[in-house]
């Protein structure tokens, strides 16, 4: 029989450790973010306004019908029907922490959390709710979510400033409520949302031209310089309820990347000649973020802008294309690690180029130029039980310009 030596044992050991580990972080749950004490349980009902009667939507829209109006249109609305995240939802393990956004109110949910296993809020103790409303739930974030807090209802003014039905309390500043769920909090290292998901703090202090610590992260100091609320829900006079007089208050709008009017205002977008050279002609294309101060495409890492070059002839067949993505990219496993971003900064142009020339057979009859806004790869709608009502992608920009047989003419 052969005899191992102790030496081999012990190499053998050695090596063994960091393979057990590697392999540990390829095949473990994938958890990018932590969960923080605000958002770690849905936001409690228990000390509701009797007067409400019910903490549904249309309940509130029966006074504050503008407002209503403006959620319904929404994807605060659709926080839970969506099916870009119940896609997601049911890919990642139907996740309890999810809901506490999703639908965050406790009613919202089926099961409480009444603790967690080990103190991990990864894995919490559940019972079932005996206050369970499935179609409160279908309203997502829903009215109560943002503003009922303590049994009263917070707003923009105070009991001293307003006369209501229900208790009041003035905001002491709006944009914590978006902190709630859009700033996910933790310097672990192995997560990758160190700050937020969305419009990201460290992205918007990036624009406001402020870095801090010898890393040279960015850094908010405080919630209102996020400028959420300032924003995504533009200021309106109007009044809070049809029979009251004009107020101060904002729109129940919050447009982002689902709404491709909100990123074509986000976007200056120039298509231009360059000098000709030889029969041989170029184009560039600058595009530029003039309306966020986070990123765009910001949100969920999987969100990009693509540029695309289509040469045609003149019956409309494919010459050449050529494309450009403007993204993030993220290695998961074994550790998360940001590889790449060339998505686009706050008032950062970006510009790409296409050459060809006009002399080649079949001769070269237009250039069209895309810009598009990707929600999701299309390796999602391979997902099972994924079946939007709504594109993957949309076009923000679309340009053709036309050549003439010794000339060029642009046309749109």
């Amino acid at each position: 029989m052969m005899r191992i030596r102790p030496r081999t044992l012990v190499i053998g050991a050695v090596l063994a450790v960091p393979v057990a580990f590697f392999a540990w972080r390829m095949l473990r749950p994938l958890q990018i973010f932590v969960i923080g004490k605000r958002f770690e349980r849905p936001v409690s009902t228990t000390a509701a306004p009797a007067v409400l009667g019910t903490l549904g939507a249309r309940r509130c829209g029966a006074c504050h019908q503008a407002d209503y109006r403006e959620w319904k249109t929404t994807m605060h609305a659709r926080a839970w029907t969506d099916p870009y995240f119940r896609a997601d939802w049911r890919h990642e393990g139907r996740e309890q922490i999810c809901r506490n956004c999703h639908t965050p109110l406790d009613r919202q949910q089926p099961r409480l959390v009444v603790g967690f296993h080990g103190g991990d809020k990864w894995d919490p103790i559940l019972k079932p709710n005996p206050h369970f409303d499935p179609a409160l739930q279908h309203q997502g974030v829903t009215c109560a979510a943002c503003h009922l807090r303590d049994g009263k209802i917070l707003g923009p003014y105070g009991p001293t400033q307003i006369r209501a039905p229900h208790p009041v309390a003035k905001f002491s500043d709006p944009n914590e409520l978006c902190v709630r769920c859009h700033v996910v909090p933790g310097n672990r290292w192995d997560t990758f949302y160190r700050i937020p998901p969305c419009g990201t703090a460290a992205e918007i202090a990036s624009a406001k031209g402020r870095r801090h610590g010898r890393s040279g992260e960015y850094v908010v100091r405080r919630v209102s310089e996020l400028g959420c609320v300032q924003c995504h829900m533009p200021a309106v006079t109007r009044p809070l309820v049809p029979w009251g007089p004009p107020r101060a208050s904002r729109r129940h709008l919050w447009r982002g990347g689902h709404d491709p009017e909100a990123v074509r205002k986000a976007l200056a977008i120039r298509v231009r000649a360059l000098a000709a050279r030889a029969g041989r002609r170029e184009y560039a294309i600058t595009l530029t973020n003039v309306g966020a101060l986070h990123y765009v495409p910001t949100g969920v890492p999987n969100r990009y802008l693509s540029v695309e070059w289509r040469l045609l002839d003149a019956s409309g067949a494919v010459l050449r294309t050529r494309s450009e993505t403007l993204e993030r990219t993220v290695l998961w496993r074994p550790f998360i690690i940001d590889l790449w971003d060339t998505r686009l900064a706050y008032r950062k142009p970006r510009t790409y180029r296409f050459g060809f020339s006009i002399h080649r057979t079949p001769r070269p009859a237009k250039l069209e130029v895309r810009v598009r806004y990707h929600l999701a790869p299309a390796a999602y709608a391979k997902r099972d039980g994924y079946r939007p009502k709504t594109p993957l992608a949309y076009t923000v920009y679309r340009r053709v310009i036309r050549f003439a047989p010794r000339a060029e003419a642009d046309g749109r």
